[in-house]
């Protein structure tokens, strides 16, 4: 069975940093790109950040750049999302998907590009 599992969220500070992980089982972790998206509470879910497939190319949502890393251990097969000075905007709950879409536009910011999907992780930061 393919499996996402989604990890590392938590209550932090403003200012604070966190490191979700995101474990990738049951398909060929190289051949796709994996995505975090988020979704706060009323809100639609968006994009914050994706790794490719071939070449490890990483994308951001302007409203993180400069404070989140992405990276992909490939013998592990996990993707990780360093989130540093984090801020009350950034809470929601982080998923983080799977798939081949066809533009980095879409792999950065449209939720069905994505085939497989995690559970989810819940990131709250406290002003």
């Amino acid at each position: 069975d393919v499996q996402l599992q989604a990890s590392g969220g938590g209550l932090v500070q403003a200012g604070g940093s966190l490191r979700l992980s995101c474990a990738a089982s049951g398909f060929t972790f190289d051949d796709y790109a994996i995505g975090w998206f988020r979704q706060a509470p009323g809100k639609e879910r968006e994009g914050v950040s994706c790794i490719s497939s071939s070449d490890g190319s990483t994308y951001y949502a302007d409203s993180v750049k400069g404070r989140f890393t992405i990276s992909r251990d490939y013998a592990r097969n996990i993707v990780y999302l360093q989130m540093s000075r984090l801020e009350p905007e950034d809470t929601g709950v982080y998923y983080c998907a799977g798939g081949s879409p066809s533009t980095i536009w879409s792999m950065l910011t449209t939720a069905t590009s994505y085939d497989y999907w995690g559970q989810g992780t819940l990131v709250t930061v406290s002003s």
